[in-house]
């Protein structure tokens, strides 16, 4: 299976400088309204056979316009929500950064623990399995490779390349995942293919067609020399 994850388009509190979280009611801006539609275009070209989304109404405004290209209905999972900053939902950046904790966020998350929300490992370990587990569902349905969507939010999205990279959640933070852009993993029996990272415009044609056509199973140790169509765009 090869899974598009879509972070959601420019927020309110994107331009606001503040922590969303899980705050209700938090939607897209003008900006975000225009890259979803574009998203639609874009992403409406493709094969896709499913739309999995957060719960959240800015991962729900950003797919309304794909999911009507597409004529499918989106699935929401808890599991690709935001995460939970507890206390910290909300607030300025410019005041969090003060925090002994943001230090930690930035260079040790795997320890990191909001309080009264939950820890980043956490998050990454559900985000992880949320995304393996729709992987695993659409490939008994359809019995063949299916292209689908995830949309998430940043660091939702980050935890679940560092996985499909291998990548210790310590460093995760190394990743760019911008508002509105799109990232691509394959999943195969013996590994993950990372396609594309944070990529805000660059050409999909390649994801057309069978994907296993592209990128193979790396049985021997490598994979084909046209695993990455188009290159990375970070």
């Amino acid at each position: 299976m090869t899974v598009i994850l879509l972070r959601h388009g420019r927020s309110t509190a994107n331009t606001a400088l503040t922590l969303a979280g899980r705050t209700p009611g938090v939607g897209l801006d003008d900006t975000g309204h225009a890259q979803a539609a574009e998203l639609g275009r874009r992403l409406g070209e493709l094969p896709v056979e499913a739309v999995v989304r957060s719960p959240l109404m800015r991962c729900r405004q950003t797919v309304e316009p794909l999911a009507r290209s597409l004529g499918v209905e989106p699935l929401v999972d808890e599991g690709l929500v935001e995460v939970d900053y507890g206390s910290w939902t909300g607030r300025p950046l410019k005041d969090l950064a003060s925090e002994h904790l943001w230090s930690v966020v930035q260079q040790h998350p795997s320890s990191a623990v909001f309080p009264d929300g939950e820890s980043l490992a956490g998050m990454a370990g559900r985000a992880v399995t949320a995304i393996r587990r729709h992987d695993q569902r659409l490939a008994e349905e359809a019995d063949r490779d299916v292209l689908w969507v995830a949309c998430s939010h940043g660091d939702v999205i980050k935890a679940v390349i560092a996985d499909a990279y291998g990548m210790h959640l310590d460093q995760f933070q190394r990743i760019v995942v911008e508002p509105a852009s799109v990232s691509v993993v394959r999943y195969t029996p013996h590994r993950p293919f990372v396609l594309r990272v944070n990529d805000t415009g660059g050409d999909l044609a390649g994801l057309r067609g069978d994907p296993a056509g592209r990128v193979g199973d790396a049985t021997a140790g490598h994979a084909s020399s046209d695993a990455v169509p188009g290159g990375n765009v970070a």
